[in-house]
C-alpha cells in the first residue's frame, strides 16, 4: 500500500496521517468531535442543496410521529388524551378539534402547507419597501 502524506484536519487543523484503508477520502483527524462536526457540516450542506428533499423527509417524519401519537392509528383522539398546546405559529387554531374532525395525517399535511405559505408571504413582505406616497402637510424648516 502506498504511504499517504500528512494533511491538516478540516476541523481542528491539526496534522494527521490518513488511514490507508480510507486514503484520500479521509478529511478529519479521527477525533470523534472532529468527525461529528464534519458530519454536521456536510449534512447541513446537503440539506441546503436538496431543500425540497429535506422538507419532504421532515414531512414524512412528522406524519409518522403524528400517526404513532394518534393512539393506535385511530383517526379521532380520545377525550382523555393529553392536550398539547397549539403551536405558536397559529395560536388561535383549536388543534385537537381539527384533528378529531379530519384526522391526524390530513391535519399535519394542511399545517405543513400553511406554514410554507406563511413563510412565503413573510419573505415577500420583508422584501417590499414602505414608500410614503402622501405629500407632507407642512413644510420642514
Amino acid at each position: 500500500m502506498p504511504r499517504l502524506k500528512k494533511r491538516p484536519c478540516r476541523i481542528c487543523r491539526k496534522w494527521f496521517t490518513p488511514d490507508p484503508r480510507v486514503g484520500d477520502r479521509q478529511k478529519t483527524c479521527g477525533n470523534p468531535e472532529c468527525m461529528k462536526k464534519w458530519h454536521a457540516k456536510k449534512c447541513a450542506e446537503w440539506n441546503r442543496k436538496n431543500r425540497t428533499c429535506a422538507q419532504e423527509n421532515y414531512l414524512y417524519e412528522k406524519l409518522a410521529r403524528a400517526t404513532k401519537q394518534s393512539y393506535g392509528g385511530k383517526k379521532a383522539l380520545p377525550a382523555d388524551a393529553p392536550v398539547k398546546p397549539p403551536p405558536a405559529f397559529f395560536p388561535q387554531l383549536p388543534r385537537c378539534l381539527i384533528q378529531e374532525v379530519m384526522g391526524v395525517q390530513q391535519f399535519v399535511i394542511i399545517e405543513h402547507i400553511s406554514q410554507q405559505l406563511f413563510k412565503a408571504v413573510q419573505e415577500v413582505i420583508s422584501i417590499q419597501h414602505a414608500e410614503n406616497t402622501r405629500a407632507p402637510s407642512r413644510l420642514l424648516h
